[in-house]
């Protein structure tokens, strides 16, 4: 396959967070399909390790560093890592999320709180401020945030989640208008309902299902690739004037 000027990114270098699976492996598989050296990371390595030898077996570049992703000293060595080993750094996705807690936000304790704020936003925007340091050096690149349709509508029983969601767009927006001047551009995913691990405790609930689908115009939950091309856009060429978005992938459910 030639790959269009536009979305080539031969000699680019991606770091993904929560790439072991779902959405962010096919994130990854994607952009490493399109020429990037990917590095993948999450809580666990033997976990990312079948997707970078997927990736490897088809002739690309990969490599994959264990990082907690609300654990501040976990992302300063991630990061010093990449920095002695690859020097540079053109993207970054932020997606890795955890959503411990459903039920109503009366109930929900401290703990949940605690713990999904600090995956879902405190995380992503140190990963994005060490990212952002490491791309001046470099003339620039692209950060792509996977926030949520929560983050526009909250949905019954995912408070904290949604709140995180929510906060992700703003960080998104207010660090693209920072760092616009540095030639990096900030944008953020909102994917839909999507057949994934992370969502099957909504997915594989029959009678939520009934409820739920009727909302979507096209009829069905998305599979995990189907996010990937809007993130190729958003850090490709393709793109290069535009920052500071929102970019929904939901089937129509937002419409």
């Amino acid at each position: 396959m030639k790959i269009p000027s536009m979305f080539d990114l031969t000699e680019k270098v991606a770091l993904i967070s929560g790439a072991s699976r779902g959405i962010g492996a096919a994130i990854a598989q994607t952009l490493a399909e399109f020429g990037a050296e990917v590095i993948l990371t999450s809580r666990r390595i033997e976990n990312l390790k079948e997707v970078e030898s997927q990736i490897k077996e088809s002739g690309k570049k990969a490599s994959c560093i264990a990082c907690h992703n609300g654990e501040l000293g976990e992302i300063e060595a991630l990061f010093e890592k990449i920095r002695q080993t690859h020097g540079s750094l053109d993207i970054l996705v932020n997606n890795a999320a955890t959503n411990p807690y459903y039920g109503p936000v009366v109930d929900a304790e401290e703990k949940s709180w605690d713990k999904t704020l600090s995956v879902n936003l405190k995380g992503p925007f140190f990963m994005s401020q060490h990212a952002a340091r490491l791309m001046r050096e470099n003339g620039g690149g692209a950060i792509v945030n996977v926030s949520s349709i929560n983050g526009k509508i909250p949905m019954p029983y995912q408070g904290i989640y949604s709140i995180t969601k929510a906060g992700l767009i703003s960080m998104t927006q207010s660090f693209a208008k920072e760092l616009g001047a540095d030639n990096i551009r900030v944008n953020a995913l909102l994917p839909g309902l999507t057949d994934t691990k992370f969502a099957s405790a909504l997915t594989k609930n029959e009678e939520l299902m009934k409820t739920v689908l009727p909302q979507i115009p096209l009829g069905r939950i998305a599979q995990p690739e189907e996010m990937s091309g809007m993130v190729l856009f958003l850090v490709s060429d393709a793109a290069s004037y535009v920052t500071g978005s929102t970019f929904t992938v939901d089937g129509g459910i937002l419409a």
